[in-house]
């Protein structure tokens, strides 16, 4: 391959056009304008970027950017689209905020309309932790299910989300399991008979050995939150377990795990974050999952 400018100003016998003097492999460049309407679009951009820099924001300074003369900016923008979202909404959000869960739900148009909006202020709040549907995960509660700690009735889901689990709120929702083997409650060889008694309660084993063990160890430890019979305790938040659902897991490590460590993760208090017509919202969505009492 070679390159030469020896053929500059000479004409190209094929097109008569004249070359520019650089040759690739014997191919030599046409010296050919560039096309009118695309030398007219670049001018236009020029002027464009120009009248750019004048009317917005675009050159940036020591410590800001300079203004333009429109004084436009993306800030202000977001701020009136927000405003007029919310006048076009205020007609449905007063029809909201003025009726009570029950009639929410017991009106098709505001029941659609909560739903709605819950739907949003669910993706954007609760979806990290419970999933995109609410079905949860490994210490994140199930909201399609029947089983709640605290309650699955209007009432008591919308005072879950305004004052959180244990939560730095003064009403928050209070109950943690104690850490037996950790505060030496409990030894290893009590613990170990205590999730295998607890395993029987739900049917996923079979009574063995230390059943009898286990159960005393049930009945002076845990019996107080759970129940004698296992059901759970709505009020304190202590779950059932006897109904085979399980928010960290059911082998015999995990429940020796929280036996020994305790439990007890928080959920947010809402009520200062978000206002009382979404959370009225996202209490009748969460309650509509299929789990609400």
């Amino acid at each position: 391959m070679s390159t030469t400018n020896d053929t500059h100003g000479k004409v190209d016998q094929a097109t008569g056009v004249s070359t520019t003097g650089h040759e690739w492999d014997g191919i030599s460049e046409l010296n050919n304008p560039l096309p009118r309407w695309w030398l007219w679009v670049w001018y236009a951009c020029i002027v464009w970027a120009i009248g750019y820099w004048i009317l917005y924001p675009a050159w940036p300074l020591v410590s800001s950017a300079t203004p333009g003369l429109l004084g436009w900016h993306s800030r202000s923008a977001v701020a009136m689209q927000i405003a007029d979202l919310n006048a076009i909404r205020s007609e449905s959000a007063a029809k909201l905020a003025n009726a009570s869960l029950e009639q929410i739900e017991q009106t098709p148009t505001l029941l659609s309309l909560a739903r709605a909006q819950g739907r949003v202020a669910f993706a954007d709040n609760c979806a990290p932790c419970h999933g995109a549907g609410g079905g949860g995960a490994t210490g994140f509660p199930n909201l399609n299910d029947d089983d709640w700690l605290w309650g699955g009735s209007l009432e008591q889901i919308q005072t879950t989300i305004e004052h959180g689990i244990r939560a730095n709120d003064p009403d928050t929702r209070q109950g943690s399991m104690p850490a037996f083997g950790k505060d030496g409650i409990l030894q290893k060889p009590e613990i170990s008979a205590v999730a295998d008694y607890v395993r029987t309660l739900s049917g996923i084993a079979k009574p063995g050995a230390d059943f009898a063990k286990g159960k005393e160890v049930f009945e002076g430890n845990c019996a107080a939150c759970h129940g004698e019979d296992g059901k759970g305790n709505q009020e304190m938040g202590a779950p059932n377990l006897t109904d085979g659902i399980w928010l960290y897991g059911s082998d015999k490590a995990t429940i020796e795990y929280g036996v020994t460590n305790g439990r007890g993760n928080v959920m947010p208090a809402w009520h200062a974050r978000l206002d009382p017509t979404t959370i009225k919202a996202l209490t009748v969505y969460v309650h509509s999952l299929g789990g609400g009492r």
